[in-house]
């Protein structure tokens, strides 16, 4: 447990911190679970436009320190990749 002010006061930013960015890692992963289905489905079109949508959130994603610069670009690459495989 904390003891000192400052400690107690880390403790309550974290925990804000910490609900910040699992709300932003969340809307990251709904944004790329529609990508998925996308692709899934076979609807290269709809895979296109999801992507253009979640490409933005990925790169916010790793603005903000959610995700490390490379990954999310990795991440956009192979979604890019899977739709263009499609057809």
């Amino acid at each position: 447990m904390a003891n000192t002010r400052s400690a107690k006061k880390m403790v309550r930013k974290i925990a804000r911190r910490t609900e910040i960015n699992t709300a932003r890692r969340s809307r990251m992963r709904s944004f790329i679970r529609k990508v998925e289905e996308a692709i899934a489905s076979g609807d290269k079109s709809a895979a296109q436009t999801a992507l253009q949508a979640a490409q933005p959130e990925i790169m916010r994603a790793a603005g903000k320190g959610i995700l490390h610069k490379n990954t999310s670009s990795r991440k956009i690459s192979r979604l890019s990749a899977r739709i263009k495989a499609m057809g």
